[in-house]
């Protein structure tokens, strides 16, 4: 008895798992689940924990053992979708950014956002103008430390927290005179409320940009935003397509394939192409989904859709959840004392760390900064190219703009939207004070071909399987020298006549599947005595009558004499 209690007790053990759950402050939430549990229960519990009810527009996201980035799916056991071993480590995320995150119920679910979106500017994925990033900045110090108090905050102390990977003194002492004098007496609420409003304009907003390379083997960024599909490279968004235009999506292998139908029936084939597969099955993936949420007007609506034409081919998907304009009916409903919010003050952490912690490097030469800034960080940056969720990368900073700012506005004479006259880049760089344009431009030419890097730790969501620093090197040369082999036109060559290879063996492969099931029919149809009023009908029509007597008979007799005639020599030998 006790042996079967304890054998009981272990087996129970082995059921349990430990989930940790990094949490948009850059608090950890753990818990444990069952074997069986779903992605569902998971997400109810963090919702729970955060007191929050406007949870649609979030989700859980995680990173595979191949450092690839995925959505937790709920409808599904959360331990099947892990393929690393426990305690599991996630993030819990915006998934779906609001279409106007103003007009949010609830200010826990505004306060939510706000985080993300201030991740989002930290991490490069939201770009602006030098003046927008100003002030945005300026809203998160009124929202997280107050009025400006002289007593508090000597000169220079905007200068102690980085809201963007790029820094430059004169941009922080643009943030502090904003924070000074315009933003006096707002409070919390408030700030974060003109925050996301600013935000909202801003064209870059809600973008999770996945790295491709279109059909010229030109480095691109693609995105689903709640008003549709964008297309960026270097500063330029080259494609904006708005949902409705959408007509289908679908992968092969790393090919992405967007299917679009504009105004006069005209009809257009976007085609791209992914790291990897899996980095390629990912980006279908969230478009489904971004396109089932804010295109539809109720969930009843959401369809299985197939990656393939052939039923017996490619992956399957259906979005499990509901869509923009029921979020926004049910929030609408919402009746309950608005719950107690908790903000994390603006201190050193892992989102936002203090540039004092490092040096400002404000003695060295900017042409050495940039060399000393690369080194340090292209072991770490390599690595990161992996996950496949690459902040988006400008070919211009701020003042040193100006020079290719005409060239920009002839293009856009092309219709080839610019993302601004004057874009501040805050990924490119932790230097205090821009680079040369020409050495700019060089250094993200190569930093795209490698892969664009993320940035500095994506959410520090594969930080449980993060190798050391000499592996992080030998990890980026690896990618580094893949990336080139994949670049090269020998490489692309060869790649498409293995898919036509693959392509004629399944054309092979159906035809013969079809006739062997045609040869079966024939063969039950004419020698079965099944008496199946199908088969009788089929049996007395004349044509039938006169293919049976003309051709199958005599075929049949010429069969049966070869095989006799090929029986008749094996026994003689």
């Amino acid at each position: 008895m006790l042996s079967r209690l304890m054998s009981g007790s272990s087996r129970s053990l082995e059921r349990d798992y430990s989930c940790t759950v990094r949490l948009l402050d850059d608090s950890e939430y753990s818990c444990t689940i069952q074997r069986d549990a779903k992605g569902q229960y998971l997400f109810d519990l963090l919702c729970h924990h955060l007191n929050l009810l406007e949870k649609d527009y979030f989700g859980i996201r995680y990173v595979d053992p191949d450092k690839q980035r995925h959505w937790l799916e709920f409808t599904k056991s959360v331990v099947k979708q892990m393929r690393s071993q426990p305690p599991f480590t996630m993030c819990f995320r915006v998934k779906f950014y609001p279409t106007d995150p103003a007009a949010l119920k609830e200010e826990i679910t505004r306060y939510l956002v706000f985080l993300q979106i201030k991740r989002d500017l930290y991490h490069g994925r939201l770009l602006c103008k030098t003046s927008d990033a100003a002030l945005l900045a300026a809203y998160i110090l009124q929202a997280e430390i107050g009025d400006y108090d002289p007593g508090k905050h000597p000169e220079g102390y905007s200068s102690k927290f980085q809201f963007f990977p790029k820094h430059s003194e004169k941009l922080e002492r643009k943030i502090a005179e904003i924070h000074k004098i315009e933003l006096s007496g707002q409070t919390p609420a408030t700030s974060e409320l003109n925050f996301l409003r600013k935000a909202q304009t801003l064209e870059t907003y809600g973008v999770d940009p996945h790295p491709c390379k279109d059909v010229s083997g030109n480095a691109a960024f693609l995105a689903f935003t709640p008003f549709g599909f964008v297309v960026l490279q270097g500063n330029k968004r080259v494609h904006f397509i708005k949902w409705n235009e959408v007509t289908k999506m679908k992968f092969e292998g790393k090919t992405f394939y967007l299917y679009v139908s504009q105004k006069e029936e005209k009809k257009i084939v976007l085609t791209y192409f992914a790291p990897t597969p899996e980095a390629c099955k990912h980006l279908w993936k969230c478009g489904i989904e971004n396109q089932a949420f804010y295109k539809l007007e109720k969930s009843s609506q959401v369809r299985t859709v197939s990656s393939s034409n052939l039923f017996f081919k490619g992956s399957r998907f259906r979005y499990s959840g509901r869509v923009a304009k029921e979020v926004m009916e049910s929030s609408a409903k919402i009746k309950r004392e608005p719950p107690e919010i908790h903000r994390a003050g603006l201190v050193p952490s892992r989102s936002c760390p203090s540039i004092t912690h490092g040096p400002r490097l404000s003695s060295v030469p900017r042409t050495r900064r940039r060399a000393v800034h690369i080194s340090i960080m292209e072991g770490l940056e390599c690595l990161r190219d992996s996950a496949h969720s690459t902040p988006v990368r400008s070919a211009s900073h701020g003042d040193a703009f100006l020079p290719h700012s005409r060239a920009y506005r002839a293009e856009s004479s092309e219709r080839v939207a610019i993302i601004s006259d004057e874009i501040y880049s805050p990924s490119d760089s932790v230097l205090p004070t821009p680079v040369a344009e020409q050495s700019l431009e060089l250094m993200l030419l190569s930093r795209q071909i490698n892969g664009a890097p993320c940035s500095i730790e994506e959410e520090k969501e594969s930080e449980a399987n993060t190798p050391t620093v000499a592996e992080a090197e030998e990890l980026g040369r690896e990618l580094r020298a893949l990336c080139q082999g994949v670049g090269s036109g020998g490489g692309a060559q060869a790649e498409q006549v293995n898919k036509f290879v693959f392509s004629v063996l399944r054309l092979l492969l159906v035809t013969g599947g079809l006739l062997f099931v045609l040869l079966l029919l024939l063969i039950i149809l004419t020698e079965s005595d099944l008496d199946i009023a199908f088969f009788r009908d089929i049996r007395q029509t004349p044509e039938f009558e006169q293919f049976h007597y003309q051709y199958f008979c005599p075929l049949r007799r010429w069969f049966a004499c070869k095989i006799r005639s090929v029986l008749s020599l094996l026994i003689d030998t």
